[in-house]
């Protein structure tokens, strides 16, 4: 019996150690550690809607031109992380900005 099968989860959790060792599927010892990514950068992106344009209509609006999306008012707005669909989520206002409350987590299937 090796020492990742003796580890008391219920006392790591109450110790807060995120530096735990777990096995995957096939009883390899992992790291479930994930303090080594929390620093590193990921870009999040909500997408209200898309539509599409001709450059000369592109280059002919202004100042108050109005964009028509593929999308109704109200409808959910998607969120990607690094360009991939993670969740889809509602439009809401914090203190005089625009937020995002993610009301579904997008599970993709490899």
């Amino acid at each position: 019996m090796s020492d990742t099968e003796n580890v008391d989860w219920q006392e790591l959790e109450d110790q807060g150690d995120t530096a735990a060792a777990g096995t995957d599927a096939g009883g390899t010892p992992t790291d479930v550690s994930l303090e080594a990514i929390y620093d590193v950068p990921v870009r999040v992106s909500a997408v209200l809607g898309k539509t599409n344009l001709q450059v000369s209509k592109l280059l002919q609006l202004g100042p108050g031109a109005v964009l028509e999306l593929d999308r109704k008012v109200g409808e959910a707005v998607d969120i990607f992380v690094n360009n991939r669909l993670v969740a889809r989520g509602e439009v809401v206002l914090v203190e005089e900005k625009l937020g995002i409350t993610m009301t579904e987590i997008i599970k993709i299937e490899d």
